[in-house]
């Protein structure tokens, strides 16, 4: 029988070092892709556009808060996403979870302001931007435990009732009347803004939004490092992730961890809506998530639920968006034509996976 040209078989393990030489080499690889692809398409020298897309994330002192404060969001909602993830729970729902926690904390930058205390107001919207992102999430956890509900179809419906419940929201609150836009909340009086409250003094408003923002975020990822590593919790998810029958056979609930893991999923999203509304945009809209509910997905996967590489993951995705917007500006190119080389990075970084979790031989290789 004739040997086959290449054969694929699963790696028992892979060092880390090794690891990441292989996505570092695939992100060269696609550099060097992307460079070929712009002198083929637009003539332009890709040593320029490089230096553009750096320009665009980190060429100011605002563009480098405004890119770390989107990184630091989308590690938020990839943070959340982690505990699912982990127990194979597909949750595809971070969209919808990270918007009702938005509507919770508008709700009360709007009918409260000024009627109750800054640290009461606070503590009231934090709450409850974990409470209803956490009912969220546990709504298809409990199906999924009771029923054995299909998870992924399940939380990406509930999506677009969230969609359709801030839509409801927005033209309640709309300012001004007729606009079918919330418009910034409490603009002079700056009620809700997380920055004011926390640091009044520093008249550079954008810069106390940002900086509490990333670092409420980077608490966060090391609680849930530790969380999922060193807590019982964090051991129940991991077997449950691995095999239900083993985790029942070692007497673990499964049911009462689907409920328990997707509240707490949920809740941390319904954070990230917090966050969004009450230190980035300062409303509420159907785009408050703009699809970064998605993207977390893939910033989870590709850190293999460690949220401190998850930071890591958000910034190189952050500055591809941002680098994309600054070229097609700088050069005058098509918004699609400056995805393209997002696009390929990323094809490369996914498909580095590919080459650590398996190798590929050819016809004739000894191995040693």
């Amino acid at each position: 029988m004739n040997e086959p040209l290449i054969r694929i078989s699963k790696r028992d393990g892979i060092s880390k070092p090794k690891a990441w030489g292989i996505r570092g080499l695939a992100l060269l690889f696609s550099l060097i892709l992307s460079a070929v692809v712009i002198f083929a398409i637009v003539k332009l020298n890709p040593l320029k556009v490089y230096v553009s897309m750096a320009l665009g994330a980190f060429g100011t002192g605002k563009r480098i808060w405004i890119t770390l404060r989107d990184t630091m969001i989308l590690t938020c909602i990839a943070v959340g996403l982690a505990p699912a993830f982990k127990m194979r729970f597909w949750n595809i729902g971070a969209e919808g979870q990270m918007l009702v926690g938005g509507i919770a904390t508008a709700f009360f930058m709007i009918k409260f302001a000024g009627k109750m205390p800054a640290f009461l107001l606070f503590l009231c919207m934090i709450v409850t931007a974990l409470l209803f992102g956490g009912i969220w999430g546990l709504i298809p956890g409990f199906f999924k435990a009771k029923w054995n509900a299909n998870e992924t179809l399940f939380t990406l419906m509930m999506n677009y009732i969230a969609i359709q419940l801030t839509s409801f929201c927005v033209s309640k609150w709309e300012n001004p009347i007729g606009s079918n836009t919330v418009g910034i909340i409490n603009p002079s009086t700056k009620i809700g803004w997380i920055g004011d409250f926390l640091n009044s003094d520093n008249p550079v408003h954008y810069n106390n939004d940002f900086l509490w923002t990333i670092l409420i975020v980077v608490l966060l990822a090391a609680l849930m490092y530790c969380y999922l590593r060193y807590t019982k919790h964090g051991y129940e998810i991991s077997v449950v992730g691995d095999s239900e029958n083993t985790a029942r056979y070692a007497g673990i609930r499964v049911n009462r961890v689907y409920i328990r893991t997707m509240a707490l999923s949920g809740a941390l999203c319904g954070f990230a809506g917090f966050l969004a509304v009450s230190a980035v945009s300062h409303t509420i809209s159907t785009s408050t998530a703009n699809g970064r509910g998605f993207t977390a997905i893939i910033v989870a996967w590709l850190a293999k639920m460690n949220p401190f590489v998850m930071i890591l993951i958000s910034v190189l995705l952050t500055f591809l968006d941002k680098g994309a917007i600054q070229i097609a500006s700088d050069f005058g190119l098509n918004e699609y034509a400056s995805e393209i080389i997002s696009g390929i990075v990323l094809f490369f970084i996914l498909g580095s996976e590919f080459f650590i979790n398996y190798k590929v031989k050819l016809r004739g290789h000894k191995e040693g």
